[in-house]
């Protein structure tokens, strides 16, 4: 782990009064960059109206500036026009989802993250090789009932630590565990430890399921979480690697942590004796909203920023191929966004 900022050690906090910790990675991953940007090509490509199922990415901010441009953001297929064009969410849909868009002749994008996608043909693999797959993640959240979808009959869900005992296997020995790219890493492998101790033969996924995004904000967050009064985590709050935050932050120390969409939403009661801020924001949270948050503190005091670097993230996704083939740049030379 390397930092642009070592965080001082415990008891020198008093001599650093009002100082704001930013954690670095924070923001947008390289999945919901590809996402997003995939709508706003849509709509520079083919005109409004652009439908997109569910929300593109769990972040009011970039949902309602979308819908000020022209997207039209649907529970479902069936409310899309026969014939429209409709984009896939970067959570993922099932089979069943993209059948019912054919059925209705709805050109589609498909702008689910790359790691989602990995973890559904991890599901499609293991279904072909007659595996139980235990599928952890968080009841309700599209991103699971997506990749439940590719083998429902196969896949079983394991969200509280009672679902442990209501697993049922029909081979102990052939049975393996996915995850949501979204959760908290230390939740999850709780979650694994405990289905060990039913099914010590529990195979584990070829490679982490647990996105590299999600992994990289929670050590961020664990690294100046001890050194904070107070974390400040900018994201919604259907935003599942955004709540973990807030989680991974109390558990790692801070004294208190809270979950905001903008910096308006922050109580001047959380500031009271507080000496430093952590600050940090969900994947899906553009920086605009992150650098508001900082001039929101700056202007109550708060106007020294150490950043404290964990990673330095490079990844880069190619744009959805039906996209790139009717961008005016050359169709063979995939994009990367960043």
């Amino acid at each position: 782990m390397t930092t642009s900022s070592q965080a001082p050690a415990a008891g020198q906090t008093a001599e650093r009064t009002k100082r704001v910790l930013l954690a670095k990675p924070r923001g947008y991953c390289a999945g919901v960059d590809r996402a997003v940007v995939t709508v706003e090509k849509a709509l520079e490509t083919y005109g409004p109206p652009v439908y997109v199922r569910k929300e593109i990415v769990h972040n009011r901010h970039v949902v309602d500036t979308l819908r000020e441009r022209g997207v039209i953001f649907v529970e479902d297929t069936d409310e899309v026009p026969e014939g429209a064009l409709l984009v896939f969410s970067a959570h993922g849909v099932s089979p069943a989802v993209r059948e019912a868009a054919k059925k209705r002749n709805l050109r589609t994008i498909d702008a689910t993250c790359p790691l989602v996608t990995k973890v559904h043909k991890e599901v499609n693999r293991f279904a072909r090789e007659d595996y139980d797959i235990l599928l952890i993640g968080h009841h309700g959240h599209e991103e699971v009932e997506g990749t439940s979808g590719e083998a429902p009959e196969k896949v079983q869900l394991v969200d509280k630590p009672e679902d442990v005992e209501k697993v049922q296997v029909r081979d102990p020995s052939k049975v393996v565990w996915l995850s949501q790219t979204t959760l908290s890493v230390d939740e999850t492998m709780e979650r694994v430890n405990q289905l060990k101790e039913r099914f010590p033969e529990l195979q584990a996924p070829p490679s982490d399921d647990i996105c590299y995004a999600t992994s990289n904000r929670q050590e961020a967050v664990k690294a100046m979480a001890p050194e904070c009064d107070l974390v400040l985590v900018v994201g919604s709050k259907n935003s599942s690697n955004s709540n973990r935050l807030v989680e991974v932050a109390v558990q790692n120390g801070a004294s208190d942590a809270h979950l905001i969409d903008y910096a308006d939403q922050i109580d001047d009661a959380w500031l009271d004796g507080v000496s430093t801020v952590g600050v940090t924001s969900g994947a899906s949270v553009p920086d605009v909203l992150v650098m508001q948050v900082l001039d929101h503190l700056a202007e109550r005091g708060w106007d020294s920023v150490e950043e404290v670097t964990t990673a330095n993230e490079k990844v880069t996704f190619a744009l959805p191929r039906e996209l790139r083939k009717d961008l005016d740049e050359n169709p063979d030379k995939p994009k990367s966004v960043r």
